[in-house]
């Protein structure tokens, strides 16, 4: 039996008898435009890329879950990265550490702007990873 979403009244020929027939065919779309869900999900990388992965009306979206998948595996790289130029050594390390760090806010600010205007930047190695499972 169907209710109608908005008074949880049984639904009679495919309209509510409270509500009338618009709430019985009103369907949600998503509450974000697809531009502003993939700048969104490089904001903070992984837990937004997966976050994005998992929600519903976005999880379904191939531009969403690319840009998705590219922020996970972004910021899995960035940690690699990381720990290697912590393992080099203290000195080598406080050497390098700041351009690294300078280089992946500058890629993160890209990457954020290009998702925003509704572009698509295909990183070396990583892009293509996220295309084939997007």
């Amino acid at each position: 039996m169907m209710v109608c979403p908005n008074c949880g009244t049984p639904l009679e020929s495919g309209s509510c008898t409270k509500c009338g027939p618009v709430a019985a065919e009103r369907q949600p779309g998503p509450a974000i435009a697809d531009n502003i869900a993939s700048a969104m999900c490089y904001l903070l990388l992984l837990v937004t890329g997966v976050l994005f992965l998992t929600l519903a009306p976005y999880n379904h979206n191939r531009k969403v879950r690319f840009h998705a998948l590219q922020a996970i595996f972004v910021n899995v790289v960035i940690v690699i990265l990381w720990v290697g130029l912590s393992l080099l050594g203290k000195g080598l390390a406080l050497l390098i550490s700041p351009v690294f760090m300078l280089f992946s806010l500058i890629l993160w600010l890209l990457l954020i702007w290009t998702a925003w205007q509704d572009e698509r930047i295909v990183l070396p190695l990583i892009g293509p990873m996220a295309e084939k499972r997007a």
